[in-house]
């Protein structure tokens, strides 16, 4: 019997990719050529030419987005560069066509310096209606996505944001589980790359209206050497970005140490970090979201052992899967219906949340919507249009 990474494989070389090209016209008669090629096409240039916002009307750019990566940091593999991410990248624009019958299209670029990759960017936008940033390495990814948010055209690193907004759709949840308050909880993240650094700031709440968020008051971020604090010399300029919004009382010392007492650990970093030892320091009705690929920091039988009350991973064979499927193409849908110019914090919250509500009575194997659940890329989608 074949393995799964086998069955994988056989279906790539038997379908050579995963999406392709059809028509929306037909191309049998001089006529149809007349209408969908030259002569007639020049009229359709014209009326763009003169109105730009017609563009979203007779193009297929209107209700296209680029998936675009440069194979630095694909998957759990790294860097593996261009050609090899494209099968990722294929995956994805495929689910955005399945999920939220948007046109997406695979661009992997052979170039690395950000300069280079923004200048790609900004010169292939013309022809999208928005732009996916994907497997991208820390931490160019920041700079990058930062310095095309004035395209004027949504852009999101979905590595980030998109890890982000299923976390807190899964911890809406899980506070609905246990009883807990969002604004109460003590927080653990282990991780200070792209997705710990989404996180945070959107556990936090930033550039949102507190009528609307009821923001983490507390959450101290972990890298392999510990707490970031305002007393460590070694954080560079992304990881001291990340203390504007974390660790309020400044607490020090390693990972274990500060799960004491805490509520909520989260991992985006490797696995095999944590015991049933380690998740007893915890304070009760604890919840584990390892969510480190292949092998979690912690498996789930193992953190259940340690008294988690609901528990979390990456992994599509046990519950309560956070996989970002359930957030890009209903995200995108929403910001493209509207025209939206880019993707706020507030939109990403009303993601979430959307998410969250579509499981209306969540429990602690279920407190995340299944991957394919076709309905909710609809519902992520009217509540970011709504949001924007």
């Amino acid at each position: 019997m074949q393995t799964l990474s086998q069955q994988s494989l056989s279906l790539h070389q038997r379908t050579k990719g995963k999406i392709g090209v059809s028509l929306k016209v037909p191309l049998a008669t001089s006529e149809d050529l007349s209408l969908a090629y030259t002569p007639g096409v020049a009229e359709v240039c014209r009326q763009i030419a003169d109105n730009p916002g017609q563009f979203n009307e007779l193009t297929v750019g209107g209700n296209s987005v680029a998936v675009v990566t440069d194979g630095s940091a694909v998957l759990g593999l790294g860097d593996i560069g261009p050609r090899a991410a494209m099968p990722v990248m294929e995956g994805k624009a495929a689910l955005f066509k399945k999920l939220a019958d948007i046109d997406a299209w695979p661009i992997c670029l052979d170039c690395r310096e950000p300069d280079a990759v923004v200048a790609a960017v900004q010169a292939l936008a013309p022809g999208f209606a928005g732009i996916n940033l994907e497997d991208i390495s820390a931490p160019r990814c920041f700079e990058i996505e930062d310095r095309l948010q004035d395209l004027g055209i949504p852009v999101m690193h979905d590595d980030q944001h998109g890890t982000a907004i299923v976390l807190l759709a899964g911890l809406l949840n899980a506070c609905r589980v246990t009883g807990k308050r969002l604004a109460d909880l003590r927080v653990v993240i282990s991780g200070a790359g792209a997705a710990g650094r989404a996180i945070v700031r959107l556990l936090r709440c930033i550039e949102q209206n507190p009528e609307t968020c009821d923001a983490v008051k507390e959450v101290v971020v972990c890298d392999s050497k510990g707490a970031l604090h305002r007393g460590r010399a070694d954080l560079g300029s992304v990881k001291e970005a990340i203390l504007e919004y974390s660790n309020p009382g400044n607490r020090s010392g390693g990972l274990v140490d500060l799960l004491e007492g805490a509520d909520v650990f989260i991992g985006v970093s490797r696995g095999g970090l944590l015991s049933a030892k380690d998740i007893r320091r915890m304070a009760p009705d604890s919840v584990v979201f390892a969510l480190a690929n292949p092998t979690p920091e912690i498996l789930p039988e193992e953190a259940k052992a340690g008294g988690a009350a609901v528990v979390a991973t990456g992994r599509s064979d046990f519950p309560n899967q956070v996989n970002n499927v359930l957030v890009f193409p209903g995200i995108f849908r929403g910001a493209l219906d509207v025209r939206a110019p880019r993707i706020t914090d507030k939109m990403k919250t009303a993601a979430a949340r959307a998410i969250a509500e579509s499981v209306p009575d969540p429990s602690p194997e279920n407190i995340l919507p299944a991957a394919l659940d076709e309905t909710v890329a609809k519902k992520v989608a009217e509540a970011v249009a709504q949001a924007s």
